[in-house]
């Protein structure tokens, strides 16, 4: 195949562009660096959709003019990392993995400036009562306050302005619920609610009910644009940041590490199965409304045929975060610099080798309901696609 010049790619015609982003913490830089090569490629997204800490960075993107929003993803990752006592790029890896250990525990005990603060002579870990909204080990009030200076609501909630949607999970129900400036009016509680991760965070009360984390229900928002209506022919680039597959584990803390990956790693493939089936059955609905004679076209019948049946086509761009970060399980509170700029640094080659490939503008076969575009490590190959 040839290859588009990088220099040419476009935004696909008649495609809208989504972009998916996954909780994860610290681990949230390597989604700051796609969103730069995709803006820096005209492949800026219609709609961005986030979970936790993807939902920050949604918030961060939607919430500023094109020109600023790059600056405002560097000014919050800069705000909440940990200044390093060397750097990272000339020492050994020993060295390197002891600061992830100092950069962890002073999170875990200080907290993150900008983002979260231990909660003075709480009673909560004492395991007694508290009132729900500081049933938590940290407060996140220094966050609410980042995003209120680096983030304009009133621009997500303009006519006309990227969509974004954030996820959370009702308390006293499970239920999972989309907050989407589509429908309704985002303020800060909405990004604040998405990544209210227990027992750490608190849950935030929105209209008189109760939110935690998005992640806890799924960690990858892909089903919101998948299940959105209408159908339309859709790009979306999907960044996981945890992943599903990883060696046997031997030690604690490769056994805790092991576990929260799979607790968190994406569904994508199960939930892209399902979406086929009911893609399928929807195609096969648009044909037979297609075929049907045009004095039947008016009937009540007809006309449910028409609104359940589609014909389109998703590519699904899947960049997976590939840093190991010594297989440690607090790897999402790392906010070491030099590590937040590895990540985001990786994120920005990653998406450029994707874009490099270009995949998604070449013809597909008529008919087609998805194509998953995997990008492979750097010493397996650059991006594959399968067509389903």
């Amino acid at each position: 195949m040839k290859k588009t010049p990088i220099t040419k790619l476009k935004k696909p015609p008649k495609q809208r562009i989504a972009l998916v982003l996954q909780g994860g913490g610290a681990l949230g830089a390597y989604q700051a660096g796609i969103y730069q090569a995709l803006d820096e490629h005209d492949l800026t997204p219609d709609w961005v959709v986030g979970t936790s800490i993807g939902a920050i960075n949604a918030a961060l993107i939607a919430g500023n003019t094109k020109s600023m929003r790059v600056a405002r993803l560097r000014e919050f990752w800069d705000r909440v990392s940990h200044n390093d006592g060397f750097d990272l790029s000339r020492v050994p890896d020993e060295a390197r993995r002891l600061n992830t250990l100092l950069a962890t525990a002073d999170a875990m005990t200080r907290g993150v400036p900008g983002f979260f603060t231990p909660r003075p002579f709480s009673l909560f870990p004492l395991g007694m009562a508290v009132d729900p909204e500081f049933a938590s080990f940290y407060d996140t009030s220094d966050l609410a306050k980042t995003l209120t200076e680096l983030v304009d609501f009133d621009l997500i909630n303009a006519k006309d302005q990227m969509r974004l949607s954030v996820n959370a999970l009702k308390v006293t129900s499970g239920a999972l619920t989309s907050f989407d400036n589509a429908r309704q009016r985002l303020g800060v509680e909405h990004i604040m609610a998405s990544g209210a991760l227990p027992p750490g965070f608190a849950p935030v009360r929105i209209d008189g009910e109760l939110y935690w984390d998005g992640g806890l229900y799924s960690n990858t928002p892909l089903d919101t644009v998948l299940d959105d209506e209408p159908r339309a022919d859709t790009l979306c680039f999907m960044v996981d940041l945890w992943s599903a597959d990883g060696p046997e584990p031997v030690t604690l803390d490769q056994v805790q590490t092991r576990q929260k990956d799979v607790m968190f790693a994406s569904r994508s493939q199960q939930v892209i199965n399902e979406y086929l089936k009911l893609h399928n059955l929807r195609r096969t609905l648009h044909a037979l409304h297609e075929k049907m004679p045009a004095a039947l076209k008016t009937a009540g019948e007809a006309r449910q045929l028409a609104t359940l049946g589609c014909n389109t086509t998703m590519h699904i761009v899947r960049l997976p975060y590939a840093g190991r970060d010594w297989h440690m399980a607090s790897k999402d509170i790392n906010f070491s610099k030099g590590s937040i700029e590895w990540r985001w640094d990786q994120g920005y080659r990653d998406a450029m080798r994707a874009i490099d490939s270009g995949l998604w503008l070449t013809d597909v076969p008529d008919g087609v309901g998805v194509i998953v575009h995997e990008l492979r490590p750097h010493d397996s190959g650059p991006v594959t696609a399968s067509v389903t």
